[in-house]
């Protein structure tokens, strides 16, 4: 269940698969401010329509009326990846490195096809199944998500903002490099179960960010290898063309 929308669990008659079928209230008019733009429904199902990849969710069909769009999805089973680490806290690095490498998979085959998600989180990561050894990931929720066209410049004061990268809170331009600033605190959480620029306020927690204040907490990363942490510091790095794009991570020492 979203701001504008609930997902429900549907059968297809003719074939007897099962999807979800996530509701979108549509704005009724320019003045409401109850649900949402056709423009930006429009934007993220003509995205979806051109991915397939084993790691992101599938569009199956879509129905809209006047007053709601039902995009008819792949149907994933095994909850929330954020439910998952607050279940155990958090994950040894062999886990963690399982994830993260579906993980970069499903973003390095985005950003291949110059597509940002702009709201990695490990709420919009779902597991496909929850209890077997190695569970397979699918990356959800591409409301936010934008095509990266040469000569335009995408702005947006958009996303959560524990994951969200010092470009946006700067209202600078936003390309892949600002998803990868996304899987770096993904993977310190998954290690550490805490957020590393987390403050006691919002206002705090994006002040963090811009300083890029964050440390490696000797209690919860004493046991934690010396190349998981430098596979993050190259990621929360302030300069978003310095940062590793998702291909170099999957060739970095630690995934690999």
């Amino acid at each position: 269940s979203g701001h504008f929308g609930v997902v429900k669990r549907c059968r297809e008659r003719s074939t007897g698969t099962f999807y979800a079928a996530k509701f979108v209230k549509m704005r009724r008019c320019r003045s409401s401010r109850l649900g949402l733009e056709w423009a930006q429904v429009e934007r993220e199902v003509a995205i979806l329509r051109q991915l397939d990849h084993p790691n992101i969710m599938r569009l199956h069909d879509l129905f809209s009326s006047r007053a709601e769009v039902v995009l008819i999805l792949e149907l994933i089973g095994g909850g929330e990846l954020f439910d998952f680490i607050a279940e155990k806290e958090m994950l040894s690095e062999e886990e963690a490195i399982e994830f993260l490498g579906q993980i970069l998979r499903g973003v390095e085959y985005l950003h291949a096809r110059r597509i940002a998600h702009l709201d990695l989180k490990p709420e919009n990561i779902m597991l496909q199944e929850k209890d077997v050894p190695k569970p397979r990931i699918k990356i959800i929720d591409f409301g936010l998500a934008q095509r990266l066209d040469d000569g335009v410049t995408f702005k947006s004061l958009c996303g959560t903002p524990q994951y969200i990268a010092p470009e946006v809170i700067n209202y600078e331009p936003l390309s892949s490099a600002t998803d990868m600033w996304s899987i770096g605190v993904i993977t310190y959480i998954l290690l550490s179960g805490l957020s590393p620029f987390q403050g006691e306020t919002d206002a705090e927690t994006l002040s963090n960010i811009v300083a890029g204040d964050y440390e490696f907490e000797e209690r919860c990363f004493s046991q934690t290898s010396e190349m998981a942490k430098d596979f993050i510091r190259q990621l929360l790095v302030k300069e978003p063309g310095q940062r590793m794009t998702a291909t170099e991570c999957l060739v970095h020492p630690w995934i690999k």
